[in-house]
């Protein structure tokens, strides 16, 4: 299903005035993408990218000022002339013509207006869309940070994800979301995971049932939002199965496209879950920081050889 928000969700999240009489509220953005049409006001629109948000500055202002009343209205018609021209933003505070509200207006097309500079402005309304807009999706598994480190538990139901979670919060630590992760992808390189707004600060642990996180352990437990740096897989030990024993090779998943490191942790009684979390974060912060334990053993180990051989 394709992704947007209104106009005047627009206007309720950022403050903005509508400077028009109301119409044209429920037209759709449906890009990331921002547009100042400096370029299509000298009358260049072969390339106009009409469908996204419409951002006037100092710039813009001052050009149509230096044109005729004539000229300058001729040149609004065709840029308002696109039907999917979503609203047209004026920053800084500007006074704005009667000839762009009027044309405006007459092409039913949100005139807004905001005190803020045009780049602060951007830089809002840039992170507003990419949080709505971004692509995501929904993951049966707990998210949890650890020492800084968003890190996303899957496995099959009943493997001991929640009570993971619940150890680590008694530790000092802090949950995002139970049961449930919403993830975006707000960049590239960048995943984000949220609670859905149904099961916030929940979390459900089998025998005790449905707890609240925020008013067991207090609002500093919980967290709205994290980034998400590394996957860990829960499952059922498997006595036939050769498990990683040095973590020279990193497997990778896949979630948005994106491809996110992924450690397999095999489960059975006497093993001590949130100890192994709290060390595999420890590990991958140094990781971030270029120190790598198990490569270095391994150089270690092939100079060794070397040294023998000779």
């Amino acid at each position: 299903m394709e992704k947007y928000v209104t106009v005047a969700e627009l206007c309720d999240e950022l403050a903005l005035t509508v400077i028009t009489d109301g119409g044209g509220l429920e037209r759709r953005v449906g890009t990331m993408e921002i547009n100042r049409p400096g370029l299509a006001l000298t009358g260049f629109l072969k390339y106009f990218p009409s469908e996204r948000v419409q951002v006037i500055g100092q710039s813009e202002m001052a050009y149509l000022a230096s044109l005729s009343d004539e000229e300058a209205h001729d040149r609004l018609l065709r840029v308002f002339s696109y039907e999917n021209l979503p609203c047209v933003v004026v920053t800084r505070d500007l006074p704005v013509t009667q000839n762009l509200m009027a044309v405006a207006a007459k092409a039913n097309v949100p005139l807004l207006h905001t005190v803020l500079s045009t780049p602060r402005f951007i830089a809002q309304l840039t992170t507003f869309l990419d949080l709505r807009l971004a692509p995501e999706t929904l993951v049966h598994g707990v998210l949890v940070d650890v020492y800084g480190i968003g890190i996303l538990m899957v496995g099959a139901s009943g493997i001991g994800k929640s009570e993971t979670a619940l150890e680590l919060l008694k530790r000092g630590h802090r949950m995002v979301a139970d049961d449930a992760v919403e993830i975006r992808k707000i960049s590239e390189d960048t995943l984000v995971g949220t609670a859905p707004p149904l099961l916030q600060h929940l979390l459900e642990i089998r025998g005790l049932g449905v707890l609240n996180a925020m008013t067991l352990f207090g609002a500093g437990a919980i967290r709205t939002h994290k980034r998400i740096e590394m996957m860990i897989e829960l499952e059922a030990w498997q006595d036939d199965r050769s498990y990683d024993r040095l973590g020279l090779d990193e497997e990778k998943r896949k979630i948005l496209d994106f491809e996110l490191t992924c450690l397999t942790v095999p489960v059975r009684p006497g093993r001590n879950l949130a100890i192994i979390i709290e060390v595999a974060a420890m590990n991958q912060r140094l990781k971030r920081m270029g120190y790598h334990a198990a490569r270095e053993l391994s150089e270690k180990l092939m100079s060794s050889m070397v040294e023998h051989d000779d």
